[in-house]
């Protein structure tokens, strides 16, 4: 028999910076690098286009957004819960 393989699926944290599209937010997500030569951090920024089923998240919530499978062009990601 088959069975089901879990699949560890890749999570980020962040903050939701737009909520205008119908059932779709805007999320931002911060990270922190280094830079080699002379050793300083600074913050990279990415926003990712994020599914919301309910429209239950508004801008300034911190949320928790999981890889999915492609939901559109630009969707790849699900919010999963509020932080």
């Amino acid at each position: 028999m088959s069975e089901a393989k879990q699949v560890n699926k890749r999570r980020l944290s962040g903050a939701v910076v737009s909520d205008k599209m119908d059932k779709t937010v805007v999320v931002k997500v911060d990270r922190k690098a280094t830079y080699r030569k002379y050793d300083k951090k600074y913050v990279v920024s990415k926003r990712y286009k994020c599914h919301d089923e309910n429209n239950q998240y508004k801008v300034g919530d911190l949320v928790t957004i999981e890889a999915c499978r492609p939901i559109s062009k630009d969707k790849k990601w699900r919010v999963i819960s509020k932080l």
